[in-house]
């Protein structure tokens, strides 16, 4: 008997042949595209593309009624589909040569039949689906995680302490029993659920916010800004209106370089003197900031 080495070895050497036929199957299946064609691999364009004509009119279904013709007919024109490109024919002869690349001209026949066909729009839309998919999974991941940090904190236990007040008629029970532990946790589950947590930075995530929905909508967002600078120049710019207040607001929020959430964390009687200290306009801006300037320092 032969050792396993000599064995093996013996094995890998019939992997070229065992490959060869699949290596070629891509292009003609099980035949070979010149044999289809009734031509050598040394035979040029011409010869190529006579022979196609001659056995394309013979073949053809429209002037041979056997039903075998067609699937001849197939093969023929398939054969001088990847000898008549030159770039195929290129791939095909090397196959020819390198049966044993097989991974290798599987994906070289792939991208060029396949590749260029692929549709560019349905490339981007796969594209945004997917990058849509890890934004959501992102922001409920972060917002979990904010969640379940202000859980911990002592101003949430006694807000939920407050609620549980409020629901119980401003009494507590405190009985210590395993089973009155574990009806207190479910209670505090589902009073947690009532409370409204506002996180700022991690806000609960909206399918409006997603990318391809933002994509979607991209010509109606585009038509609204317009509108929008449309009238804002009629009425500022030409008639010379004053400013309403929630345009006021928008103004001195731009100057200030706030967010939105931090514009709204800011008490109402701070945004009213805000407002109507005008900050839109430069000279009034200076003045604030210098204000802010010395009174930073005087705390200091």
């Amino acid at each position: 008997m032969a050792p396993p080495a000599i064995c093996w070895f013996a094995f890998a050497a019939l992997i070229p042949c065992l490959l060869l036929p699949s290596s070629l199957a891509i292009y003609c299946d099980e035949d070979d595209c010149y044999d289809l064609l009734g031509v050598t691999q040394g035979s040029n364009s011409s010869e190529i593309k006579k022979a196609y004509y001659k056995l394309s009119l013979k073949h053809h279904p429209d002037k041979n009624p056997d039903p075998e013709s067609g699937k001849i007919f197939a093969k023929v024109a398939n054969a001088y589909e990847i000898l008549s490109n030159n770039a195929t024919r290129e791939q095909y002869d090397y196959a020819i040569a390198h049966p044993e690349e097989f991974f290798y001209n599987t994906a070289r026949y792939y991208k060029a039949y396949y590749g260029h066909k692929t549709d560019t729009r349905l490339v981007l839309v796969g594209l945004l689906l997917v990058l849509s998919a890890f934004q959501y999974l992102h922001q409920w991941t972060k917002y979990t995680q904010a969640v379940n940090m202000v859980k911990k904190t002592p101003a949430y236990k006694n807000r939920l302490r407050a609620l549980e007040l409020e629901r119980n008629g401003g009494t507590t029970n405190k009985k210590k029993g395993h089973k009155q532990i574990v009806k207190s946790g479910k209670k505090d589950e589902d009073l947690s659920k009532e409370l409204d947590l506002q996180i700022s930075g991690a806000e609960k995530p909206s399918m409006w916010g997603l990318l391809a929905v933002q994509f979607v909508l991209l010509p109606y967002t585009l038509s609204k800004l317009l509108l929008w600078n449309v009238c804002w120049f009629w009425r500022y710019k030409v008639r010379k209106s004053p400013y309403a207040w929630e345009d006021a607001c928008y103004l001195t929020r731009r100057c200030l370089r706030a967010s939105l959430d931090a514009w709204g964390n800011i008490d109402e009687y701070t945004r009213d003197d805000l407002v109507q200290r005008r900050l839109w306009e430069k000279t009034n801006l200076e003045s604030y900031l210098a204000d802010m300037r010395k009174e930073s320092k005087r705390r200091r």
